[in-house]
């Protein structure tokens, strides 16, 4: 037998967390998160929740193509599902590689990169320009990388490996501490030499998830429209909760 709410008002159950319906797997690492970066939890308007996959380490994802962690970062998106997640999202863009799989396995929306914007940006601009692309590792971003989330081949990239700091603490972990003004700089001086082979270049699409504290300067510096995750994650979580105008 069932009985009323004396209000009418029923609190539907299921889940374990409520109110943080994106998920966001993390990489293994150590180097600091600074606001504006992914695994920076003030960065979002939002909660979310975080599931670090132990060893998935940014050099094992990054320079190694992420081999030997499908099926760990599989388990942990189930976790952030059964914990009460949405969607997923993750924080690396070369995690692209997974978009797939992650769709297969997962039953709930996934976005992996923000490079899955660069097809939304495109069919902003006018005739005769581009999408450029400003990745950590211009050297290991694959063609399998792009076409998983349908990026042209031969979209202008432009990496940050031969800077001074931001690809040598987020990728090759030689220190936990960075300077934060050279950082910027190694993606200021990317975005920069993009421009200058790629003339072409409308709009960029930052790839790597801790870039998005240097967009506002890389955009003043290149006059471009600059896009990143913060920009697309915002996006994603507007779909999954719609502002209400009533």
């Amino acid at each position: 037998m069932s009985t009323l709410s004396s209000s009418g008002r029923i609190a539907r159950g299921g889940k374990s967390l409520y109110g943080a319906p994106l998920g966001i797997l993390m990489l293994d690492a150590r180097f600091p998160r600074i606001p504006g970066d992914m695994g920076n939890g003030q960065t979002w308007p939002f909660p979310v929740l975080y599931r670090v996959v132990r060893g998935a380490s940014p050099e094992k994802v990054v320079l190694q193509g992420a081999r030997g962690t499908l099926d760990a970062f599989i388990e942990a998106g189930r976790e952030l599902v059964d914990l009460g997640a949405e969607a997923i999202t993750t924080n690396c863009g070369f995690l692209a590689i997974f978009q797939q799989e992650f769709s297969q396995a997962l039953g709930v929306p996934v976005a992996t990169s923000s490079m899955m914007q660069v097809p939304w940006v495109q069919a902003t601009l006018p005739p005769g320009k581009r999408v450029g692309l400003v990745t950590v590792s211009g050297a290991t971003l694959s063609p399998a990388h792009l076409a998983a989330v349908n990026v042209p081949a031969d979209i202008p990239v432009a990496g940050t490996e031969h800077g001074k700091e931001f690809f040598r603490v987020l990728i090759k972990a030689e220190q936990e501490d960075m300077d934060i003004g050279l950082a910027e700089q190694d993606i200021l001086d990317a975005g920069k030499d993009l421009v200058r082979r790629h003339p072409d270049v409308g709009a960029i699409v930052l790839e790597c998830t801790n870039m998005p504290p240097y967009a506002a300067a890389l955009q003043a510096a290149t006059g471009l429209p600059v896009y990143d995750i913060y920009s697309m994650i915002t996006w994603f979580h507007a779909g999954l909760r719609p502002r209400a105008f009533g």
